[in-house]
């Protein structure tokens, strides 16, 4: 960073299973929605800050550049020249100084680029936090709505439970759920729709062939009880 060497961070296993969730939560989102792309893999972007001549260059654990975002990111792009929409830190609790890298520094710098929306992934709930941009330009807590669920503005229609970063219920699961499957694997939700219409079709197709046999049943009945046999004689 502006040619220091800084020590890696890195976050334990816990903080890790919340950010895995979060990142296939958000891509199951950019599958259904394609508003934008979702990037990691060590991927940067860089900051530049007035008065200061070095340009900072930061690695999120994973951010997105929307469609609209005034910097394009190409397919063969292997680093993003503007400024990420979004970027997600998993918190490192190794030092103090690693999480105060994510917590203070990258929040301060974000916050100053323009960053709209950022989260910081910790498992043990003290750096844990949901951020957004404000008219101002400072970034403040995202308020959960019914004190539970945060909403991204970045992506319209993400959404989540607070809890379920610690349950990270499985895709499947999400499908059924009416927060997440309007953007969560929507063909398996459609899929079962169409299955369940065929096997009422089918029932309501059983039960009319009853009822004509029913009825045939009854009109044989008749005709013995007058003495007619089937053959009308």
């Amino acid at each position: 960073n502006n040619g220091v060497l800084e020590e890696k961070p890195v976050s334990d296993y816990a903080t890790f299973q919340i950010y895995k969730w979060l990142f296939l939560l958000v891509d199951a989102y950019l599958r259904t929605h394609p508003v934008g792309r979702l990037v990691a893999l060590e991927t940067a972007f860089r900051m530049s800050f007035a008065g200061d001549e070095k340009a900072t260059i930061r690695k999120p654990d994973f951010f997105v550049v929307l469609n609209d975002n005034p910097t394009t990111y190409g397919d063969k792009e292997n680093s993003f020249k503007g400024i990420a929409d979004l970027c997600v830190e998993a918190v490192s609790d190794t030092s103090r100084k690693n999480r105060e890298r994510d917590t203070k520094t990258k929040r301060g710098e974000y916050e100053i680029a323009g960053v709209r929306e950022y989260y910081m992934l910790d498992d043990s709930g003290k750096s844990m936090a949901f951020l957004r941009r404000n008219a101002a330009g400072v970034f403040a807590p995202i308020t959960p709505e019914d004190g539970e669920v945060i909403r991204s503005a970045v992506l319209p229609g993400l959404q989540f439970r607070l809890a379920d970063r610690y349950r990270q219920p499985s895709a499947v699961a999400m499908s059924e759920d009416p927060l997440y499957r309007h953007f969560v694997l929507p063909e398996l939700r459609a899929a079962r729709v169409r299955a369940e219409q065929e096997r009422q079709r089918a029932e309501q197709e059983r039960q009319q062939a009853e009822q004509a046999r029913a009825r045939a049943e009854r009109l044989a009945a008749k005709l013995r009880a007058l003495g007619i046999d089937d053959e009308g004689e």
